[in-house]
């Protein structure tokens, strides 16, 4: 399928979200990592193989012992090893969660675009449904990116994309209204009237 819609000059976008359920979490790397010669936007940096040396998988991966929650430089570094080994990729965005409670959590992401590395704001929420906030964070990219925002919007854009379906019940963002995102990318928290 991929090498179709390649062959076709589509844009793949790529989400290897795992599942243990599904399959191991060696399988999912082993597969995933095939996928990714032919992606576009990547979506997450797990579950894949990004070894130091393609001919010794013992001298490690370039994510080993890097944090859930990574500084700039330390994200910055694995955005660059797989634009290194993977030139095709034209986007890659990941985000960050940092759990205060089982009712409040932050988040923030990163994002690797036109060779650099950008960090989104972090938005601080309460939870009512997780469930499908990864979904729409990628959404909430991929929206942005077709309507041509600038990069830090872009990013802003998802995250808060994501951080309004944190809000809604149920696994998907059934918000339409832009605006509204917006003023949550924006942290513009006054009433329109």
């Amino acid at each position: 399928m991929l090498e179709s819609a390649k062959k076709l000059g589509l844009t793949v976008s790529f989400d290897g979200n795992f599942r243990s359920a599904l399959w191991t979490w060696e399988q999912a790397r082993d597969f995933c990592t095939k996928c990714l010669p032919y992606v576009d936007i990547l979506l997450g940096i797990e579950p894949y193989h990004l070894y130091k040396d393609d001919s010794d998988p013992s001298k490690g991966d370039w994510k080993d012992g890097v944090p859930l929650q990574p500084t700039y430089e330390q994200q910055d570094e694995i955005f660059q090893r797989f634009v290194e080994k993977y030139p095709n990729i034209r986007c890659i965005a990941r985000h960050v969660r940092y759990a205060h409670s089982g009712s409040e959590n932050s988040l923030k992401a990163f994002m690797w675009y036109d060779n650099h590395t950008f960090e989104s704001r972090l938005f601080t929420f309460n939870i009512l449904d997780r469930v499908g906030g990864g979904d729409a964070f990628a959404s909430g990219l991929i929206y942005a990116m077709m309507h041509d925002y600038k990069p830090m919007d872009m990013i802003n854009f998802a995250v808060a994309s994501s951080v309004i379906k944190h809000t809604i019940h149920g696994d998907a963002n059934i918000i339409d209204d832009v605006q509204s995102i917006k003023n949550l990318m924006n942290m513009n928290y006054d009433i329109k009237r």
